[in-house]
C-alpha cells in the first residue's frame, strides 16, 4: 500500500500551482482528495487529471460559501484525515492605498476560510485521534515588509492559528505543521506590479518552484504517527 492509501484529503487552491501539486502528490501517495476551488472550469480540467478526486466549487473569500463547500466535504468524503490549507491570495500596496475591502477580503480568504476549514473537522478528528492539519504559511508570517499591511495582517493570524491549535492538539494524535516558503514561482505573482519606492525590495528572483512546497508538504505528511513537523521555513538557496 502507498504512504497514504485509504485516507482522505481536502486542499484548497487546488485548481493551480502548489495547491494542484499537492493535490496530485496526495493521489499519487493513495489518498482521495476533494479539490476546492472557485475557478469551475479550472478546477474540473485539474480533476480529469487527478484520479479519484472531488472537485468542489467554492469562493473562499465568502464564509457562506465555504460553509456549503464544507457540506459538500462530508457528504463526498466523511470527515478528512488530511486538510490543506493552501489557498491564498496576494497584493502589494502601501497602508494608505489598501481599501477596507481588499483588507477584509484578503483576511476572509487567507485566514478566516482556513480557520473554517480547520474548525469544521477538528472536533471529530480529535475524537478519532487522528487526522493531519497543513497550513501554507510564507515568509510573511515571520517577516515585515513594505507594502504587505493585509497580507502580513492575515499571515501573521495565521501563523497564529497554527501555533494554538499546537498548543491545543499536543498529545491528541491530530497534528499540525505549518509550511513557510518565501517568494514561489507561481501566478500568484501575475497580477502584482512593484513600481513604488516603498514596495520595490518584493523580488521576483529568485524563487522557489511549487514542487520545493510540495516534497515540504509531503514530508511532513509521511512522518511517523508519534512524530509532529512544527514548521518547516523554505528558502531559495
Amino acid at each position: 500500500m502507498s504512504a497514504l492509501g485509504g485516507k482522505t484529503a481536502v486542499v484548497t487552491g487546488a485548481s493551480r500551482g502548489i495547491g494542484a501539486g499537492i493535490a496530485a502528490a496526495l493521489s499519487s501517495a493513495g489518498a482521495r482528495v476533494a479539490l476546492i476551488a472557485r475557478n469551475q472550469s479550472t478546477l474540473k480540467d485539474r480533476a480529469s487529471e487527478i484520479k479519484g478526486s472531488v472537485p468542489i466549487s467554492a469562493d473562499v473569500t465568502d464564509p457562506s460559501s465555504v460553509e456549503k463547500a464544507i457540506g459538500r466535504i462530508r457528504s463526498e468524503l466523511g470527515v478528512p484525515d488530511i486538510v490543506v490549507n493552501n489557498a491564498g491570495i496576494f497584493s502589494v500596496a502601501v497602508a494608505e492605498e489598501t481599501s477596507g475591502e481588499q483588507f477584509a477580503t484578503m483576511l476572509n480568504t487567507n485566514l478566516v476560510a482556513p480557520f473554517l476549514f480547520v474548525r469544521a473537522f477538528l472536533g471529530e478528528m480529535k475524537k478519532r485521534g487522528s487526522g493531519d492539519i497543513i497550513t501554507i504559511g510564507s515568509i510573511a508570517d515571520r517577516t515585515i515588509y513594505s507594502g504587505n499591511v493585509a497580507y502580513s495582517a492575515a499571515k501573521f493570524g495565521l501563523r497564529a492559528v497554527h501555533e494554538v491549535l499546537r498548543t491545543e492538539l499536543r498529545g491528541t494524535g491530530v497534528r499540525t505543521s505549518l509550511i513557510s516558503p518565501a517568494a514561489t514561482n507561481t501566478d500568484i505573482w501575475n497580477d502584482v506590479t512593484v513600481t513604488d519606492p516603498v514596495t520595490r525590495p518584493h523580488s521576483k528572483r529568485p524563487m522557489l518552484e511549487a514542487a520545493d512546497v510540495v516534497s515540504a508538504v509531503m514530508f511532513a505528511l509521511t512522518q511517523p504517527a508519534t512524530v509532529n513537523i512544527d514548521e518547516l521555513r523554505l528558502s531559495h538557496s
